[in-house]
């Protein structure tokens, strides 16, 4: 009997690697850690608001070093995007400004393919950042906003204007 126990251990041990080699163990994907927005041109500006807050401590510089315009993506944030943008179809203006009450913020854009980064630091004396810029593809753009320091948590909001 003792000779039994252990083939019979052995044959199901067998059996669950096999299953569990077999049988994929599914993710949950997290692609934003705040959610996505949809928009079209001609949209209410009250729905082209997010809310968030910072806190991570993942460099923007590991995304890329410099925008498409050659500024500076600096700051720290989540390795995932805080937001995604999708835009059904192509905008010749945005804005995307961060609001948490002056803090020192960043904020880093990607889209609608992985090349193209957009980055912004203070809005005029605010220093709350800010992207304006033109020749917005349809697409997703994935959204990260930041702080100078890593860990830093500060509840912001994030509004889209159509210029």
């Amino acid at each position: 009997m003792t000779k039994r126990c252990p083939r019979l251990l052995f044959g199901r041990g067998l059996i669950l690697a096999v299953f569990s080699i077999v049988v994929p163990i599914p993710a949950i994907a997290n692609p934003a850690n705040f959610g996505t927005l949809t928009l079209l041109p001609g949209f209410e500006q009250t729905k082209g608001t997010m809310t968030g807050y910072t806190g991570g401590s993942y460099s923007l510089s590991a995304i890329s070093n410099r925008d498409r315009h050659k500024n500076a993506c600096i700051g720290f944030a989540a390795p995932t995007p805080d937001h995604i943008l999708v835009l059904k179809k192509s905008f010749s203006h945005l804005k995307i400004q961060v609001n948490s009450g002056g803090y020192d913020t960043t904020i880093l854009v990607q889209g609608p393919d992985k090349k193209t980064i957009r980055c912004g630091d203070d809005t005029g004396k605010s220093k709350d950042a800010s992207i304006e810029d033109t020749d917005w593809k349809a697409g997703t753009y994935h959204i990260w906003v930041a702080t100078f320091n890593p860990g830093v948590k500060r509840d912001y909001t994030l509004s889209v204007q159509e210029r």
